[in-house]
């Protein structure tokens, strides 16, 4: 398991659509994609747990991925998140 934390940039959090980037890109990395905010472990494949989630602008989260592939997979889901989901 390799993991990493980061801050959510955009301006409006981790709502609709970049949590559908985010479920996107996390399905299509082919290990198991997962998030801790505030303690809770979200399964980043999951748009309703995400949105759940409540996760704001300025939050950290840390991301963990664990199976094939985890590095490549950690450092295309930090990129997404550190890009602002293309918002910021």
């Amino acid at each position: 398991m390799v993991t990493k934390t980061v801050v959510i940039r955009n301006k409006l959090g981790l709502h609709m659509r970049p949590a559908q980037k985010f479920v996107k890109t996390a399905t299509a990395c082919g290990c198991t994609v997962e998030l801790v905010h505030k303690g809770h472990v979200i399964d980043a494949k999951s748009i309703m747990n995400l949105l759940a989630a409540c996760i704001k602008c300025g939050d950290e989260v840390e991301l963990r991925c664990s199976g094939d592939n985890e590095a490549g997979a950690l450092a295309t889901m930090a990129g997404l998140v550190e890009s602002g989901f293309g918002e910021a």
